[in-house]
């Protein structure tokens, strides 16, 4: 028992596993992400963890798709193998006297791939059986393909390195053939000092089922070692470098929907890439490897200073290149925008809009209704037009002729914008059914996985790739593989400029739209619509006795007069809208100085902020010409903060707490504060307000939609299903008493 122990702790396959942990422990951090990712517990909010065990390709989840993952990771075992091999060659002088010693290498080290494996299987099976509701015959297809793909790209890796030994033992031929040149006592008699030995190795696996002591190479000279590794280094690193190559060539190709591979392929085979050319660089540079990183940032940062590279993403449509014309970014230029004329002007085209939209109202003195939604991905895009749709049904279709405004953030505004785009098309006399469920499914589509594997394919690896709108040219990036694929989901419904709703906003033939999004420079809000809307830059103010603030926004038309702002696309508006920070790029605008945007949510994420701000401006006409104001609020959680609350589970937290207490309580801060604003707005005004709340919630926390673009079976379903709830049929119900008072409510229940 004891020899059994000792053979089995001083083989190979665990003397490895040691040696991993030693040395080189950041070639292990790419496996921790690897682990962590397809367990859950890493980017878990962005829906990495779907990514992986439920990949999509063609828009479908199955065999071909798991195929291309399962050759993604069969590449990423590879590269991992070659990296640790080049770094680790020298500690397993052994292997020089064998034939194959990188395939040997291979098989011993294959515990920690083989462990990932199974683990894999286990986490997909789950996922795909219990999440994506996948029935277990197909899971077993799943299966097959991932095994098919692992096992394809692993038998192609053999077969070039069985040829690549065969091509190194023809070149160490002569070498071989004079024993004196490699054997150290056959040699010129010189003192030899090969250094303490980093492992002990007593056994290793010749094949996967044979095992064979390690052969004494002490009498072979060091350079006669050397030379071989070396041989077989290159070797290697030629097979990096294909990958690199391969995945350059998938960015030039991402326009074609067959060339978009599974977001989790693009992710594991750019970290094979980053694992390969660490080892390369650590081989070849030694002890300069990071000096060299350090100065390489150090040029990149100095081709970015001098204009020579610009990583920035644009806003498509709008005017980059009049540079003498950019607006002025400055407490002057924002304070002269929104001049007391300025801000009168503006009212005045909104009043005459609102009289417009009166006309066509049923009564006198109609209910003015202003929708909010809320941020939060995917589920609140979905969540947004199940309950449009079923409020469309109870309404008989007037809902949207009753309201006046939509303002929100990220995927509340994306649904709510595809529903109004639906709701314009019918009134055009385009045979559409506001209530199919396949516009659900449209909005509910996957945006993850192009925007990943635009990121990992196109914007780090790939040259920069241009398309043109208009006369204006820009740089294909993540950002505009989002718009692409949202574009393909909603069937080209949304590809717009935002010239193109001005008329129909102007006769309020549909509802207004703010699209907001907040400036990185100082949390100003940036507000994108079809009319001026200066007068939203500053709340209204009592300068007779209180001092005249700074404005806390922009009204992007009318800053960016001179840059074409109308030309924008609606797909680019809606991104500057739902910029989730690194998931999405920051869009930089042309300003003097330069700024860029991101996420709504940031500053504003239920949309109550805005809007309490438009019925401020709008008070007197509101007062002479409606019954009240009725306030409709999507959101993707719960009310009243009590969702989610901070706990502190283990000792860790007590140290982190007070870091992160403001980003875990940032939403809820959020409410309390809008929730103030409006109370005192009801209380002030001399009209009636009301406010009805639809909001998504589970059962159970650990089972709500995740916070990003893609949304498993379940999830969807569980969202859709939501707005059958008590609270939203109460919320139901209170609309239509709103609406057509006295009407019977039994029949408010959703299909």
């Amino acid at each position: 028992m004891k020899a059994w122990l000792r053979g089995f702790y001083y083989s190979f396959p665990i003397q490895l596993v040691f040696l991993h942990i030693r040395k080189y422990q950041v070639l292990l951090l790419f496996w921790l992400v690897l682990f962590a990712t397809v367990n859950g517990s890493f980017m878990k909010t962005f829906g990495a963890d779907s990514l992986f065990l439920a990949p999509e390709y063609l828009g479908n989840v199955n065999s071909l798709s798991a195929a291309i993952v399962g050759a993604s990771i069969g590449m990423f075992i590879m590269s991992w193998n070659i990296a640790s091999f080049i770094l680790f060659s020298r500690h397993f002088r052994f292997l020089a006297a064998t034939t194959n010693p990188f395939l040997k290498y291979c098989i011993n080290n294959a515990i920690i791939p083989g462990i990932f494996l199974l683990f894999y299987f286990i986490k997909a099976y789950q996922f795909a059986h219990f999440k994506e509701l996948i029935p277990s015959t197909e899971i077993l297809f799943l299966f097959g393909g991932f095994t098919a793909g692992l096992i394809f790209l692993l038998a192609a890796s053999m077969i070039y390195f069985f040829r690549a030994d065969r091509s190194i033992l023809r070149k160490m031929m002569p070498v071989i053939s004079n024993p004196k040149s490699y054997i150290t006592h056959l040699g010129t008699v010189k003192e030899i000092y090969h250094g303490a030995p980093l492992m002990k190795v007593e056994w290793y696996f010749e094949s996967p089922i044979r095992l064979k002591p390690v052969r004494d190479v002490s009498h072979y000279t060091d350079e006669f070692v050397e030379s071989i590794f070396k041989r077989h280094h290159f070797a290697a690193i030629l097979s990096v470098f294909a990958a690199f190559l391969f995945l350059i060539c998938i960015g030039f190709l991402l326009d074609s929907a067959f060339f978009q591979l599974p977001a989790a392929a693009s992710i594991t085979i750019f970290f094979s890439i980053l694992i390969g050319v660490a080892g390369a660089i650590t081989y070849f540079l030694q002890s300069w490897s990071i000096p060299y990183l350090v100065g390489l940032i150090l040029l990149l940062n100095l081709f970015y200073k001098f204009d020579w590279i610009d990583p920035r993403n644009k806003a498509y449509g709008l005017n980059y290149w009049n540079k003498n014309e950019r607006p002025s970014y400055t407490r002057e230029g924002l304070q002269a925008l929104c001049s007391n004329e300025n801000i009168e002007a503006d009212k005045q085209n909104m009043y005459s809009i609102l009289n417009t939209w009166k006309k066509k109202q049923d009564s006198e003195n109609p209910l003015l209704v202003l929708i909010n939604t809320s941020g939060g991905g995917h589920r609140s895009a979905t969540f947004t037009m199940s309950v449009l749709q079923h409020l469309d049904s109870l309404t008989n279709g007037s809902i949207f002729k009753k309201t006046f405004l939509i303002n929100g953030a990220s995927g509340g505004m994306i649904g709510a914008a595809y529903f109004r785009e639906l709701f314009l098309r019918r009134q055009q006399g385009q045979p559409i059914n506001l209530q199919d469920k396949q516009y659900v499914e449209n909005i509910a589509g996957d945006l993850l996985n192009p925007l990943f594997t635009s990121f990992f394919a196109r914007d780090l690896i790939s040259p920069a790739q241009k398309f043109s709108v208009g006369s204006y040219q820009y740089v294909k990036d993540r950002g505009y593989a989002f718009e692409q694929q949202l574009n393909s989901n909603t069937n080209g419904f949304l590809n717009k400029q935002l010239k193109d709703y001005v008329a129909d906003e102007k006769a309020a033939n549909i509802p207004l739209m703010f699209f907001n999004s907040v400036v990185t420079r100082d949390s100003r809000k940036m507000i994108i619509c079809t009319q001026p809307v200066r007068f939203m830059m500053r709340a209204p103010q009592d300068t007779m006795n209180i001092p005249a603030v700074d404005p806390d926004a922009i009204d992007f038309t009318t800053f960016f007069a001179r840059q074409d702002p109308f030309n924008i696309r609606m797909l680019t508006a809606l991104r500057m809208n739902a910029t989730f920070p690194v998931v999405l790029p920051n869009v930089w605008l042309p300003s003097n100085p330069v700024i860029d945007v991101m996420d709504a949510g940031l500053r504003d994420n239920f949309g109550q902020e805005t809007t309490i701000r438009f019925l401020i401006s709008m008070e007197d006409w509101i007062k002479e010409n409606t019954s009240g104001v009725l306030l409709i609020q999507i959101r993707d959680r719960t009310a009243g903060a009590w969702e989610a609350p901070y706990l502190s589970e283990d000792i860790s937290d007590h140290a982190t707490k007070p870091f992160l207490l403001l980003q875990h309580n940032w939403f809820k801060m959020m409410e309390f504060f809008q929730n103030d604003m409006l109370n005192y707005y009801a209380t002030r005004s001399g009209s009636p307000v009301y406010k009805v709340a639809f909001q998504y919630s589970t059962d159970k926390e650990e089972n709500k939609a995740a916070l990003n673009f893609h949304l498993t079976k379940r999830e969807e379903k569980d969202i859709v299903s939501s707005i059958n709830s008590l609270s939203n049929q109460k919320s139901f119900q209170r609309v239509l008493g709103l609406f057509k008072p006295g009407l019977a409510t039994d029949t408010l229940k959703a299909e």
